[in-house]
């Protein structure tokens, strides 16, 4: 083996290092390497001024060839030493120092190359840490397969970030299915109103939608491309795991510089606009509900007994009681308040009628004296949803919302019906004393349930 490996230097040092055969015609420059005189002449060919070392870098001052007489002597003599074919693989496969044609034995951790033992002499730093290839080798192995899990782990979050933002594209592509329903029903409850104005509305909606997917696309795409690189990426630090000692640790800097610029996804969030361009009163509404929606509960003193309240004060439903009736039964309509009083300002709040029955929905004084058998008017203090109950009669069997909004210094009360986004009826008078929502049912209704609802 030693034999093996004193006959591998010594053809390498009978080889030339540009065309790695053995040397033709010797020639030594200033810096004291060798050359095929045919093979420096033709790297200089074309330099001006100085003339670099293909192997040390050394500038010679000018094109000085000095032919090397015993070189050649040597080189012919080694042509004749006959070589085994594993003689000539084991030279094939020993990497040698490109600056001293020795075997790399030696590994800098600091600057993660290989080593000959006569680089360390030339080192700028001596004291630098130098360990032999094969602790080398098996420590940056263990390394690389840490970062094989890190890298297996990014990918497989990668894999559930593009799905995430699959599922998210779909999301999108519903809710702009949703928001064109709505603007159909919109188109013909208000036919008259969007006659002119459906095709541009239409228009810019199909704009955000195209607008839309070509961001998800290109965002898709980056997440592509960050998959591809990150398999990519997991391949070859598994194929250099792999690898013998020596070429895992040729190029070790670019797998380590790979790790540490790794990149991170989240879902992307398409946010949709609002572009509808509406008739004011339906604007109006819009804005009102966005502005000056207000958070109410019911107050469990001031309800009816006939009255039954959910746990968290937000309906109240009303059955019709069996046997004899209660004593505040001569209530005309069995009424609850709210908790929140209001004595300035705009309010909105919404609520939810499922059943069947009567019901009256409004404002009253503070003042205002609660179920008792006097009949509610703007006269004792009390402004009632009265175009429901002389417009509709007995709600039919199933659901409606109706809107409330209350400007007290300009002393109005307006109703909507959310169902359909339309106005119903409104209230004017002049309000001094601070007002409190009220919700009261019919004592001739079956079974109703009036909810506080957000829209």
């Amino acid at each position: 083996m030693a034999f093996a490996a004193s006959l591998a230097k010594l053809q390498a040092a009978a080889s030339c290092p540009i065309c790695l055969d053995y040397l033709r015609d010797p020639v030594t420059i200033a810096c004291g390497h060798n050359f095929c005189h045919s093979c420096i002449h033709q790297r200089w060919e074309g330099l001006q001024g100085t003339f670099p070392c293909p192997v040390c870098l050394h500038h010679c001052p000018d094109r000085s060839l000095k032919r090397n007489t015993h070189l050649c002597y040597v080189t012919e003599i080694v042509e004749q030493i006959p070589t085994s074919g594993s003689q000539r693989k084991m030279q094939e496969e020993i990497p040698l120092c490109a600056k001293h044609n020795e075997v790399l034995t030696l590994f800098c951790e600091k600057s993660l190359e290989l080593l000959c033992p006569q680089c360390k002499g030339s080192l700028d730093l001596p004291d630098q840490p130098l360990i032999p290839i094969e602790e080398a080798a098996a420590s940056h192995r263990e390394i690389l397969k840490r970062h094989i899990g890190t890298f297996t782990n990014n990918l497989e979050n990668a894999e559930t970030v593009y799905r995430k933002q699959d599922e998210n594209t779909w999301e999108v592509k519903r809710k702009m299915e949703k928001e064109r329903e709505e603007l159909d029903h919109e188109c013909e409850e208000m036919k008259s109103f969007f006659e002119v104005e459906h095709g541009e509305i239409d228009k810019d909606l199909l704009m955000e939608e195209n607008d839309a997917e070509e961001k998800l696309i290109e965002y898709e795409r980056q997440i592509s491309h960050l998959r591809f690189r990150l398999s990519s990426l997991l391949s070859k630090t598994e194929e250099k795991s792999l690898q013998t000692d020596e070429d895992l640790l040729t190029g070790i800097e670019r797998i380590h510089n790979s790790y540490g610029n790794r990149e991170t996804l989240t879902v992307f969030s398409c946010e949709l606009q609002e572009i509808f361009t509406l008739p004011p009163r339906y604007l109006g509404l819009h804005e009102m509900i966005r502005t000056f929606q207000l958070e109410l509960t019911l107050d469990s003193e001031t309800a009816h007994p006939d009255l039954v309240m959910a746990s968290d004060r937000k309906s109240v439903t009303y059955r019709r009681p069996d046997g004899l009736p209660n004593p505040q039964a001569l209530t005309s309509s069995p009424a609850v308040l709210s908790s929140e009083e209001v004595d300035a300002g705009r309010h909105f709040w919404a609520v939810e009628i499922i059943g069947a029955g009567e019901c009256f929905l409004g404002v009253c004084k503070e003042s205002f004296v609660l179920n008792t058998p006097i009949s509610p008017s703007a006269n004792n203090g009390y402004w009632q949803h009265q175009l429901l109950t002389r417009t509709c009669g007995v709600i039919p069997t199933g659901q409606r919302k109706v809107g409330i909004f209350l400007d007290y210094e300009l002393g109005e009360i307006s109703f909507y019906n959310l169902n359909k986004r339309s106005y119903m009826y409104g209230i004017a008078d002049k309000f001094t004393e601070k007002l409190i929502p009220y919700f009261s049912i019919a004592s001739s209704s079956e079974s109703l349930t009036v909810s506080i609802i957000r829209v």
